[in-house]
């Protein structure tokens, strides 16, 4: 299985992290997801699931950063397109991401379902990036944490693959 995103000199394009324009943020925060595309998946999978977390910020916050997971998407819908994180075109099931959690108690802000995009307070960042094949269609409803996703996926992945995406401070 092969995970595509466009990178510009080995960077997320700017479009997508804190140096995107004003007009993209919400609250001082990146919300238009990148365009990214899984190809050569498995043929006995059933569903797709994907998160982008950063470890770089455990010295930060004390804990892998959540930004996007997803899950249900459809094996056959694997050209996922700019801002899918907000608009949910595939019709997957959204994840909560760190927004929801108890640091910054943003549960209600539509924000926290979907893509938060990065912003590497201190230092650049590298993000990953890891999309899942699964052999079953996982018991989840919007608003899962990515704990539950990953006891729900045990023993159902047949193949994940994940890409590093460098944000520059």
């Amino acid at each position: 299985m092969q995970v595509e995103v466009s990178l510009q000199n080995g960077l997320l394009p700017d479009k997508y992290d804190k140096h995107t324009a004003e007009e993209f943020k919400d609250n001082g925060r990146p919300f238009v997801s990148f365009p990214f595309d899984i190809k050569n998946v498995p043929a006995d999978t059933k569903s797709i699931a994907f998160a982008l977390t950063d470890l770089d910020s455990i010295p930060v916050c004390g804990f892998e950063w959540i930004h996007w997971i997803a899950a249900g998407l459809d094996p056959k819908d694997v050209s996922v397109p700019e801002n899918a994180g907000k608009e949910n075109p595939l019709n997957w099931i959204k994840g909560n991401n760190s927004l929801a959690g108890k640091l910054m108690n943003l549960g209600n802000d539509p924000m926290s379902k979907g893509y938060v995009g990065p912003t590497p307070p201190d230092k650049p960042h590298d993000y990953t990036f890891t999309v899942y094949a699964l052999d079953a269609k996982l018991d989840l409803k919007d608003g899962f944490w990515y704990n539950e996703l990953l006891y729900a996926m045990k023993d159902h992945i047949i193949e994940q693959t994940a890409v590093n995406l460098h944000v520059n401070n």
